[in-house]
């Protein structure tokens, strides 16, 4: 009996050693047989010939597929794509582009173009499997006549090939790269259906002027989108992709070989029956009826003057998600994003028409500024001044080159290569640099701003050499709808309205007088106008405030001395509410972090028309500030809202009907920087500036406004901000480089009017609703010379400067000396008794228009 052991059985043992016996013969009759049947040529052969094939295959690998990408991949893929803003109504009017881009759908492509692509790119596109087989013998053949010649073969490739091309092997010129795309354009027929390898092809294609995609080259060569064209046009679109230079519109040759080719592409259609003779020929008798050539993707016209802003907008965008394609997926020049901002186009040309208007009447007689550049000048002065990127958007302006000058008239060139007559008669403003009639200092590379005088002849026109910004806001959500930092962006990119640190005078005082408001004061608080010192420290000594005449008004209210913009009124305000209190006030409002000292109380600390807009803003607001806004919200290409991250959609805002639940509602956005009740008192106060103050240039509009003017030191800047219950705008005007604008310049002479052009026509279409005031605030009758409270007497409306008035006071605060009605009458035959004998000497109201503050 045989034993059994722990690790098997006896028949496990009997099964091993027959498989190994098995085995070993097994492997004793291959070496025979092997060594049998190599003896024999034919197997030999074939075996070396398996060996060859297995490594030219694998060489091949090597050499052609092995960094290629798998078709598949091609459908996810997502191109480089400019970022496009669209304004408050939601209408592309912008972009952001290294190269014109835009994505559509397959179906949103008419029929008939991507039929007249087919007839001139590759009619059997939807019968072959990437590589059409008689186009590429034909090639074949072509490349090797031609070796040895220099000359390029033809292509022969199919679309599939051409964005193989495009987007994976690039554009070398060799057989490697024509296999290379050979096997991409049979994987991605294996991969990806025909509709989708088309939309590719439309979408990428380069097609001249900046443009890949048709979308694109739609815009750039016609003006309008692919479902807008006619077939004329969209015939020589698709001649474009065998080489967009052979058929530039601009030059003669390049105009005649488009007309030949795209009458090529309409017979082509015509032979595969996707047109009809009637079609054909009313298509060949059209020119091709292309535009000139833009600088944008959406390049509207009533966006032109809205270069700063769209460049503050570029500017935010690049420090969230990065400027070029390395920075991220969302990045501004190839993420594809959707900007939505509150950019008005009716707004924003008003502003900038105003501010134009008025840099232009300030600057009137004080002589040409010089050329606005200079370039080489030589035989390609045009494609020079095409490329300098100065040009200029104002009215029928235009940037010229001098190109010589002689006698009476200098001859000068454009962009476009066509040239034209100055006559020196024409340009006979001094020049400020040199003295002497402009024409004089111009010499030959001088680039000019000049007018059409009709015909070949040109009237020199000048850049102001001051400058300034422009902001308009709306109060409740801080969104800015226009914005203007300067005379023409495309001159200057310097952005005054948010990049400009300057002095804002007076502007500042309202802020000043909430301190006091919080500290205790109300508007009927005596002040006492009159001079003021204060020790500054041992080495400094002792500082004296005075006003021009050397005097005082004496003991006024504190709405009198907003209202007339009073100095030392300001500065014993600020005085006895305490600087420190004053400064974080100021901070609080976003305005600016300033140190302790009484001259920041007169608007000698440096802010933006930016920032003081805001502020104003909160101040309407109840005093709630938010952020200012240039964009509502950002979108990637997908349509996914990518920022702010706290973004939320507002479910049933749009809905067509209610549906019987509690309407939507958001919380209160930003924060509360200021007392409400304070915040209507100084709009209040500040609403006496127009009727009866420093801005009296406002009053006709005969609405509800508030505001403040500013003259700084100098004067080197003008300011005026302010607005209705809905708007608040400012602007100012000065030098970059600060320099007095002479004595005359006021806030209320000329930042003050400049707001009133930009604002009227925009305010006439609101309606006229006053400021409410916030819940506590108590409407008390008071004299407005003494601030004493009046019974018996009521204020009236016709009569900008009445002897009573509504004033706001907080609860509990409301003055408790009374006045009768006699002295109220009293006091205003006295006052009308001083009017009409006139000032004896000159008034200090005139002295602070002109000098601002005293530091």
């Amino acid at each position: 009996m045989m034993e059994q052991n722990d690790n098997g059985s006896p028949r496990q043992e009997q099964f091993t050693y027959r498989a190994t016996r098995q085995a070993g013969e097994a492997g004793r009759r291959f070496a025979h047989l092997w060594r049998t049947s190599w003896q024999k040529p034919w197997v030999r052969r074939g075996v070396l010939a398996l060996g060859a094939l297995v490594v030219a295959l694998g060489a091949f690998w090597i050499i052609f597929a092995r960094d290629l990408p798998d078709g598949a991949a091609l459908a996810d893929y997502e191109p480089a794509l400019p970022s496009v803003v669209r304004d408050v109504n939601g209408e592309p009017i912008y972009s952001y582009a290294r190269e014109r881009r835009v994505q559509l759908q397959y179906d949103d492509y008419p029929p008939l173009l991507i039929r007249a692509y087919l007839a001139a790119e590759d009619k059997t596109f939807f019968s072959h499997h990437g590589v059409d087989i008689t186009g590429l013998a034909g090639a074949v053949f072509d490349y090797v006549s031609k070796i040895g010649s220099g000359a390029r073969a033809k292509g022969g490739s199919t679309i599939t090939q051409q964005v193989a091309k495009n987007l994976l092997t690039g554009d070398a010129y060799s057989p490697t790269r024509k296999i290379r795309e050979m096997i991409v354009a049979y994987r991605m027929e294996s991969a990806m259906t025909k509709q989708q390898i088309l939309e590719l092809y439309l979408n990428q294609i380069f097609l001249g002027r900046n443009a890949y995609g048709v979308q694109a080259a739609s815009r750039a060569y016609f003006g309008k989108d692919v479902g807008e064209l006619k077939l004329h046009e969209i015939a020589y679109l698709a001649i474009l992709p065998k080489g967009p230079s052979n058929y530039r519109p601009e030059s003669k040759s390049g105009y005649a070989r488009a007309i030949e080719r795209r009458n090529w592409a309409l017979g082509a259609m015509l032979e595969n029956g996707w047109i009809t003779k009637a079609q054909h020929a009313q298509a060949v008798a059209q020119p091709l009826g292309t535009i000139s050539q833009r600088g944008a993707l959406f390049d509207r016209g009533d966006v032109a003057s809205g270069g700063y802003y769209m460049e503050e907008v570029r500017r935010r965008l690049i420090d969230i998600f990065g400027e070029e394609e390395k920075d991220g997926p969302n990045s501004v020049y190839a993420g594809g994003l959707w900007i939505r901002s509150p950019y008005d186009p009716r707004i924003q040309k008003s502003a900038a028409d105003a501010l134009r208007a008025g840099l232009l009447r300030y600057d009137a007689g004080h002589g040409w500024s010089g050329p606005v550049g200079t370039i080489e000048m030589d035989d390609k002065w045009a494609q020079r001044l095409a490329g300098s990127s100065i040009s200029v958007e104002y009215e029928d302006w235009k940037v010229a080159i001098v190109l010589s000058r002689s006698g009476g008239a200098a001859q000068i060139g454009f962009a476009n290569g066509s040239t034209g007559t100055l006559p020196a008669s024409a340009a006979q403003m001094p020049y400020r640099k040199i003295g002497g009639p402009a024409f004089n200092g111009m010499k030959p590379g001088d680039l000019i701003l000049v007018k059409p005088m009709g015909g070949d002849n040109y009237a020199l026109r000048n850049v102001p050499a001051i400058s300034g910004g422009m902001v308009v806001e709306a109060v409740r959500t801080a969104r800015i709808h226009a914005m203007q930092g300067g005379f023409d962006a495309r001159l200057s990119s310097y952005n005054r309205a948010t990049q400009a640190q300057r002095q804002p005078g007076s502007t500042i005082k309202p802020f000043v007088y909430a301190a006091a408001l919080d500290s205790g004061m109300t508007p009927a608080t005596i002040i006492v106008d009159g001079p003021f010192c204060v020790w500054q420290s041992a080495r400094l000594g002792q500082k004296c405030f005075r006003n021009f005449g050397g005097g005082g008004a004496g003991a006024q209210t504190m709405r009198w001395g907003v209202e007339q913009s009073r100095n030392l009124m300001t500065v014993r305000a600020a005085s006895q509410t305490g600087m420190d209190r004053v400064v974080r006030t100021i901070k609080a409002m976003g305005i600016g972090d300033y140190q302790p000292y009484l001259s920041f109380a007169l608007g000698a600390g440096e802010t933006t028309v930016e920032k003081m807009v805001n502020a104003y803003a909160a101040l309407a607001n109840h005093g709630r500030l938010m952020d200012p806004k240039v964009m509502d919200f950002v979108q990637d290409r997908h349509g996914k809202v990518i920022w702010p991250k706290n973004w939320r959609p507002c479910d049933g805002c749009n809905a067509a009907d209610w549906d019987g639940k509690a309407m939507p509602r958001f919380g209160a956005e930003g924060r509360q920087a200021m007392d409400a009740m304070t915040a209507y008192q100084v709009v209040h106060i500040t609403e006496g500036v127009i009727q009866r103050g420093t801005a009296t240039v406002l009053a006709d509009l005969k609405r509800p406004l508030f505001g403040k003017t500013g003259t700084t030191n100098g004067p080197t800047n003008v300011w005026f901000v302010g607005g209705s219950p809905d708007l608040v705008a400012g602007v100012y005007l000065g030098f970059d480089t600060p320099r007095s604008m002479g004595g005359y310049a006021q806030g209320g002479r000329i930042a003050a009017p400049i707001w009133k052009a930009a604002m009227a026509p925009i305010l006439e279409d609101m309606p006229k609703t006053p400021f409410v005031a916030p819940p506590g605030i108590r409407m008390v009758r008071v004299d407005r010379r003494s601030g004493k409270r009046v019974y018996g007497a009521w204020p009236t409306t016709n009569d900008a400067k009445p002897a009573i008035i509504w004033e706001a006071f907080k609860p509990e605060t409301e003055p408790r000396r009374t006045i009768r009605k006699e002295e109220v009458e009293a006091q205003e035959k006295a006052a009308a008794s001083r009017d009409r004998s006139g000032p004896a000497t000159s008034r200090d109201s005139d002295f602070l228009q002109r000098e601002g503050g005293i530091y």
